[in-house]
């Protein structure tokens, strides 16, 4: 790395885009936050490009925000990507180990995870990322690193991560299409996870649940790395809908009354508790129990916490996440929403802010912002230098397994 390392984070969700600007210092000891810029999203719905001029418009206002407080340009950024078109599956590679001596090498263990990479997809898809979760070396398992180990054959398990070609497609176009170069496009939750969670988070097993506008991301991780990926189509936006569904009032005093007077736990609510609210074609205000209000939340909670379920027994994790549920995303900001998750699931739920990044970070230690800031904190493990940039050989195969080897060795 040069003296100041300049990395740039692009977070576009269905309601805001955030673009973080962070400084690596000669070391890789630290980022610190330099820039900060977001402007509202429109042009997505559930996670995907509906509309791409409107997208390329609130990442160019994003970006520009960003810039003008750091006084930097932007050239290239890591772009999180999720949606409901994000599939995962296992799977394993196994290769002979090449060495004359017999000794693992990091070429064997780049061949491994590119032989499990060889699955077949439908050709409307494409690979994201080939996570490896452990390796076995002959039919010993459980073997976190094996370079340097005597073998004769080498097996790796990894999880894949596929999404549709067409919504890749149509993100990466609105990115460039603002002037912005990607230099990785990365599964938001395994970003995520950067900015939230420790290795013994990972260990233990531990449910990621992002809720975002229109789609909550879930990442199960067991042993140490990821085992299981997924978008609900549902989020903080549902809650704010039937709000304003069932009172009769406008999407702006649905979102208000739902972060301020809004809870997941109707039985907390005095049920005298009295709000004024006025309904779409009434001049007047009417009255309307606070727990009311609750009860509608409740119900919406209920069902994305049914969905969560399903994906926590997808994943064969039922009863084995020690370390329980990490809330993030804006949704998390809604009153009550970790015991609520707690009474319904039966485990343990907190709700998390982005750590390990310095600087301008007053305004991001908050859960909306934990994809952006993981973003940054992943570019910065994951860097690979501007002279690879420079090459073209950072969208090479066998350079992106490498980086992949170096940054998500569990």
């Amino acid at each position: 790395m040069t003296d100041q390392t300049v990395l740039v984070a692009i977070d576009i969700g269905t309601t805001k885009v955030c673009v973080l600007i962070g400084e690596v210092g000669a070391r890789g000891d630290g980022i610190d936050v330099i820039g900060i810029g977001q402007a509202p999203s429109d042009g997505l719905k559930k996670g995907v490009v509906v509309d791409i001029d409107r997208t390329v418009q609130s990442v160019a206002a994003a970006v520009e925000a960003a810039e003008r407080l750091s006084g930097l340009k932007v050239r290239s950024a890591f772009v999180g990507i999720s949606g409901s078109h994000i599939g995962s599956q296992n799977s394993r590679g196994m290769v002979a180990v090449s060495s004359r001596q017999h000794d693992v090498g990091r070429e064997d263990t780049i061949r491994a995870i590119e032989a499990a990479r060889a699955v077949s997809i439908p050709n409307t898809r494409e690979i994201l990322h080939v996570i490896p979760r452990g390796y076995v070396v002959d039919g010993q398992e459980g073997v976190r690193d094996p370079i340097g180990m005597s073998a004769v054959r080498l097996e790796v398990e990894t999880h894949i991560v596929t999404a549709s070609s067409t919504s890749v497609q149509n993100l990466s176009k609105c990115v460039q299409r603002a002037g912005i170069e990607i230099d990785e496009l990365v599964l938001a939750p395994l970003a995520t996870a950067e900015a939230l969670l420790s290795d013994e988070d990972r260990e233990l097993g531990v449910a990621l649940v992002d809720i975002g506008g229109d789609t909550t991301d879930v990442a199960i991780f067991q042993d140490g790395s990821i085992s299981h990926c997924a978008t609900i189509p549902m989020g903080a936006r549902s809650v704010t809908s039937d709000l304003g569904l069932v009172l009769r009032v406008t999407p702006d005093v649905a979102e208000s009354l739902k972060l301020k007077q809004g809870t997941a736990l109707p039985l907390d609510v005095d049920p005298d508790e009295v709000i004024q609210i006025t309904s779409i074609g009434e001049e007047a205000p009417r009255p309307i129990t606070r727990r009311h209000v609750a009860q509608i939340i409740e119900a919406r909670t209920a069902e994305l916490f049914d969905h969560i379920a399903r994906e926590i027994e997808a994943a064969g994790a039922t009863n084995r996440l020690q370390a329980g549920l990490a809330l993030t995303g804006g949704g998390a900001l809604l009153t009550g929403v970790a015991r609520a998750a707690r009474d319904q699931l039966g485990m343990s739920a907190r709700v998390l802010a982005p750590v390990g990044l310095g600087g301008l970070t007053d305004s991001i230690s908050s859960p909306p912002y934990a994809a952006s800031s993981g973003l940054l904190l992943w570019g910065a493990k994951n860097w690979t230098g501007d002279e690879e940039r420079a090459s073209g050989r950072a969208g090479d195969v066998g350079n992106r397994l490498a980086r992949l080897f170096r940054g998500l060795m569990p």
